[in-house]
């Protein structure tokens, strides 16, 4: 393979990429829709944005378009889309400012978790588990729902609930994922400590060594 082909994963200009940017171009104009009550401009938007983050993963495979921005930009988009709809939504009282508290709390307790991978010497981010991009595609859900139950009329009140219903899955899933990534990194860590140092010359027979993993009674068994 020729040296100067690029590696598949340090990518920039990807379709995939392009969608994700394009989504997060779009945060600060849903924000404002929200905040005007233009509700069906924003859920024409926050419709885009579903189906484009739907869309680039799916390019991404089908492609081979992986690349590490994506693996960034993606959930930055999700995380930013989620703010503003909850600034959006809380400064017109349609939803409660516990939520907001309980939601940006998952988010701190998760903050200490980029430094300690890089110190352990892999990228910023853990790969995104499928709880918690179930979370975050029910509080995607939740929120334009929401936004209709604002309004009058039986479909509105319908919306309401149905709203709330993915908003509370959504907030436990929410949770419930910040509890895998924190696992995750602890067996990494775990692993760490029990990996050689970096140049450390490998283990030989000879005199003083130990004896062969298979013989050494006692010894504990991975998980």
């Amino acid at each position: 393979m020729s040296t100067l082909q690029e590696a598949p994963q340090d990518r920039i200009f990807t379709v995939p990429n392009i969608l994700s940017l394009a989504r997060l171009l779009g945060v600060p104009l849903f924000l404002w829709l929200v905040l005007a009550e233009a509700d069906w401009w924003a859920l024409g938007l926050l419709v885009f944005a579903g189906l484009s983050d739907w869309l680039d993963g799916k390019l991404a495979r089908a492609l081979n378009q992986t690349s590490r921005l994506g693996t960034v930009l993606d959930p930055a988009a999700d995380r930013l889309y989620i703010l503003a709809t909850l600034v959006g939504l809380t400064i017109r009282d349609i939803i409660p400012l516990w939520l907001v508290l309980v939601l940006v709390a998952r988010e701190v307790s998760i903050l200490p978790i980029a430094p300690i991978m890089r110190r352990l010497g892999y990228g910023p981010t853990l790969p995104v588990h499928f709880i918690g991009k179930a979370a975050t595609m029910c509080l995607l859900y939740s929120f334009p729902l929401l936004l209709l139950g604002d309004h009058d009329g039986g479909a509105a009140t319908a919306a309401r609930v149905i709203g709330w219903a993915f908003a509370g899955w959504g907030t436990g899933l929410y949770w419930w994922a910040a509890v895998l990534y924190w696992a995750q990194t602890r067996q990494l860590v775990l692993a760490g400590r029990g990996a050689p140092p970096p140049g450390a010359p490998p283990e030989t027979d000879g005199p003083g060594a130990g004896p062969p993993a298979g013989d050494q009674k006692g010894a504990e068994t991975p998980r």
